[in-house]
């Protein structure tokens, strides 16, 4: 396999971890870690949202505070580590496209689990400050804002903690869409998702989930699901983690590969079409696949769709143009 065919394309990773609190250097080639800037920029990816996740915990004031702290310290880390390499902070779309022209790869900050503005709306206003463009409502568990489509025992969570979304999940969501920060959908309840689509004056994305008619898992979308984002214009990123992308029984008697990864685009774009189907890889976060251990073998996925008959424009929408234009969306809803 060649990676010419990959190299002109505007790709785009829409969930990627960043290790805390031992981050290394980004910029350099490290072993331990899927994701660095040199892996990058081997595998064709020209931009990655780095995300600052919080792992769900009590849901009191002081833990509040503990965690939002640690969630703005995650981001001026992503800030930080870029310097120093041959990329940049890229919040707008516009940005994005300017660094895959001049050939540093853009970096996208994002926060994944809404624990992590406890109960304090202007703390959104602080992670978009810091580049940040999209904020996983949820992790696993329920937070302040909305229900999980994995309750934790560990957490003494009920199976529904708010019947979806909270009232100040719902205000969350309205101030999201004014400060132009996208909607991500993956990790919540099913309840939760559906009214985060009724409620968002901006297109939501799933940044990292799979498709549940392929592999039964509470993390994974219905066909119903899949069409209320088409019908709000949202995407769906498919994740490369493999409990979401194949049942227990197949794994146990082969790993899951970058064939099965592409089955679940391939659902989405005929149920609902490739304008609604993306990338995500959640390295360093759970996500690694046989074919696809790394960023530097990104152009795997690339031969994959080609193989399957998807043509030049579809895979560019594909790796990166469908999550450009819901970033696009928010920056109008906002600018409005």
């Amino acid at each position: 396999m060649t990676d010419l065919p990959h190299a002109p394309l505007l790709t785009v990773d829409t969930h990627i971890d960043i290790p805390w609190p031992d981050r290394g250097d980004f910029t350099q080639d490290t072993d331990y870690r899927h994701v660095d800037l040199p892996k990058l920029r081997r595998g064709g990816i020209a931009a990655a949202c780095l995300v600052a996740y919080v792992g769900q915990g009590a849901t009191d004031p002081t833990a509040h505070a503990a965690i939002s702290r640690q969630a703005l310290a995650m981001l001026d880390a992503i800030n930080q580590g870029v310097e120093g390499g041959p990329a940049r902070i890229c919040p707008l779309a516009a940005e994005i496209e300017s660094a895959f022209r001049e050939g540093i790869t853009a970096i996208v900050p994002a926060v994944e689990n809404g624990y992590a503005m406890g109960e304090d709306l202007s703390l959104l206003a602080q992670f978009r400050a810091r580049g940040a463009r999209y904020m996983t409502l949820t992790h696993n568990g329920h937070n302040a804002l909305a229900d999980s489509a994995r309750p934790m025992a560990s957490l003494s969570d009920p199976e529904s903690r708010h019947g979806g979304l909270s009232g100040l999940g719902r205000e969350a969501i309205a101030e999201m869409n004014r400060l132009g920060l996208m909607v991500d959908i993956s990790h919540t309840a099913r309840s939760t998702m559906m009214q985060a689509v009724r409620l968002s004056r901006s297109p939501v994305l799933a940044t990292h989930s799979c498709v549940r008619a392929l592999c039964d898992h509470p993390r994974n979308l219905d066909d119903e699901q899949l069409d209320a984002l088409r019908d709000c214009d949202g995407v769906i990123h498919i994740t490369a983690v493999d409990a979401f992308l194949r049942p227990r029984e197949v794994r146990a008697q082969r790993p899951v590969s970058v064939a099965d990864y592409v089955d679940h685009i391939d659902y989405v774009a005929n149920r609902i079409g490739v304008r609604h189907v993306g990338i995500s890889s959640d390295f360093d976060g759970g996500g690694m696949i046989e074919g696809w251990r790394n960023a530097a073998q990104s152009p795997a996925l690339t031969a994959e769709l080609q193989r399957r008959g998807y043509d030049r424009d579809q895979i560019a929408q594909i790796w990166g143009g469908n999550f450009l234009r819901v970033l696009r969306a928010a920056e109008a809803v906002a600018t409005a």
